[in-house]
């Protein structure tokens, strides 16, 4: 069946389908630019003003970009004569359903679709797209057998770790089986009951994390880290996320730190904090967002004065601050100069307290914080923090440099967006696991029901999406591994990453059906996991914002 479900030359087909959806992307870009731009210059007013075409235009970049790193996978697993029948059922239906949406309407989310006609394309630019290998593949792709038969497949392959290889190379490969084992043995028997009781990650696993490297894996040598590349993180974050999302997240603190130092610290910071960072001597929390700006980090009103002693004293709110109890360093951004109103006058802080108790989680003086209650992502809690005269050490000041702070922040958005990406996969195999395992073990009218089509389907459908998005991820994290500007190829693994997340979750929540619904079972924690994604980091909107003013320039 399952070679009767696979087109001919599938190869052939796949590499000519790229060029007709590279073109209609350029065509689609030409238009919005001209929709958008006053006096030859893209306008803000427009962009704002035009955002459904501006949002859709970043969509069909992301299903592009999508298409090529799979082209790429595909090539690379043939050349290596890995490309199985499974590699090749994933490949065809990606391309197949990915194409078919580009031209009749792309998923933006469940009640979003965005199509050709919204970014300014004609029928006929639809359909010069349509070239006989497009059409080959959006007729006999993503079929009813293309999806059974992978199904079958990934079936007789439950004990590989991943559903498909992944391309990447032996080394990368071997670290992601030293997490999943890690993963499996001492996170899976235990998250749901972390989350059920809303604690805190036990600090063991902390201890352990730290033993294995996590939290230096990126750190250059020099400052006590293994100067490993971006993509072994995105391999540890895919893999402990998969067992719970905040374990996976421990270590995302640590990189954005890290990064933040490495990027826009004086020699003195980075000989000093990153090997604390490096080793989990310390750990460090993002104190960014406040209740009235969200996503709008510019208008931030937090203030920092320096006082007749070179330091500084800090007073505002801050919230949804991540780990903030238990930590001993704030990258804390806030306004040095009370003359401004946008991003100029900000500066990045690293401001150290007390780790706190659960009876006293912040013993530290001029700060005190109250817990967010929330659906998911609980291991390491939300706050809300208060700041009244909190004093800030002269030295901590990052860069020793005022009014820096946004483009430091800015510096870390890349590796930012990769690693929840990279999460994202995690959480999206999480539910494609438990959801399969349910799917088999569940009977209904006498047979289990993996074997009824539209659950089969279900499954194949976040297999196939998890390999595209993980793909997308594994592109950007080897842009930023090698230099390259990847803020857009980033982005887009985000943008795709979160809504595969919350697909799969919800997919996975239907297959169990009423009991799904029961807290009892993981996937209704996987679930709410999953919902963050779209949000933090940067929402979905915001996302599509910032890849629409990179592609127009």
């Amino acid at each position: 069946m399952a070679q009767s479900a696979l087109l001919p030359n599938l190869l052939t087909l796949t590499k000519a389908a790229v060029t007709p959806a590279e073109a209609l992307l350029e065509t689609a870009t030409v238009k919005v630019r001209e929709t958008v731009s006053k006096d030859g210059r893209v306008a803000a007013g427009l962009l704002e003003s035009n955002q459904t075409a501006a949002h859709g235009l970043a969509w069909l970049a992301t299903y592009v970009e999508s298409l090529r790193q799979m082209q790429k996978w595909a090539e690379g697993l043939e050349a290596k004569g890995q490309f199985g029948t499974l590699e090749q059922l994933i490949h065809q239906i990606a391309f197949g359903e990915y194409l078919w949406q580009i031209y009749g309407g792309i998923q933006m989310n469940q009640g979003e679709i965005v199509r050709l006609q919204d970014i300014g394309l004609s029928q006929d630019d639809a359909r010069g797209m349509m070239t006989p290998e497009v059409r080959a593949l959006c007729e006999g792709g993503n079929t009813q057998d293309a999806r059974l038969a992978l199904v079958a497949l990934m079936q007789d392959g439950k004990a590989e770790i991943t559903f498909g290889k992944t391309g990447l190379d032996e080394e990368l490969e071997m670290i992601r089986e030293t997490f999943r084992r890690y993963a499996v043995e001492k996170v899976m028997p235990f998250a749901h009951e972390w989350h059920l009781k809303d604690e805190l990650i036990p600090i063991e696993i902390i201890e352990d994390l730290a033993e294995m490297g996590v939290f230096g894996l990126t750190i250059p040598e020099e400052f006590g880290g293994f100067g490993l590349s971006k993509a072994s993180m995105v391999v540890v974050s895919e893999e402990l996320s998969r067992g719970y999302i905040g374990v996976g997240s421990l270590g995302t603190r640590s990189e954005i730190a890290a990064e933040l130092i490495l990027a826009g610290g004086t020699d003195a910071q980075k000989e000093h904090w990153l090997p604390k960072i490096s080793s989990a001597e310390i750990l460090p929390t993002a104190v960014f967002t406040e209740p009235n700006t969200g996503s709008d980090l510019g208008s931030l009103r937090t203030r920092a004065v320096k006082n007749a002693e070179g330091d500084y004293e800090v007073t505002g709110n801050k919230t949804w601050i991540t780990h903030a109890a238990r930590t001993h360093v704030m990258t804390l951004l806030a306004r040095t100069d009370p003359d401004t109103t946008n991003h100029k006058g900000l500066s990045m802080f690293l401001a150290e307290k007390t780790p706190g108790s659960v009876e006293a989680p912040f013993p530290t003086e001029g700060m005190t914080g109250g817990e967010i209650e929330v659906l998911g992502y609980r291991g390491m809690k939300e706050y809300e923090l208060a700041f009244d005269g909190f004093k800030v050490k002269g030295e901590n000041l990052l860069g020793s440099e005022e009014g820096q702070g946004f483009k430091q922040l800015m510096q870390t958005f890349e590796a930012a967006r990769i690693q929840t990406a990279a999460r994202a996969i995690g959480v999206a195999q999480s539910a494609l696991d438990v959801g399969m395992q349910y799917a088999e073990d569940r009977k209904q009218f006498g047979k289990s029901l993996i074997e009824f089509p539209r659950v089969a389907s279900k499954l194949a459908m976040m297999a196939v999406e998890i390999m595209v998005s993980r793909q997308l991820t594994y592109f950007s994290a080897w842009e930023k591994d090698n230099d390259r500007r990847c803020d857009l190829e980033a982005g887009m693994a985000k943008l795709l990453g979160a809504r595969v997340a919350w697909a799969s979750a919800d997919n996975a929540l239907q297959i169990h059906g009423g009991n799904g619904f029961a807290m009892e079972y993981q996937i209704s924690r996987i679930l709410c996991d999953a919902r963050i994604l779209n949000i933090f980091e940067g929402a979905a909107e915001i996302q599509a914002q910032v890849i629409a003013r990179r592609l127009l320039g």
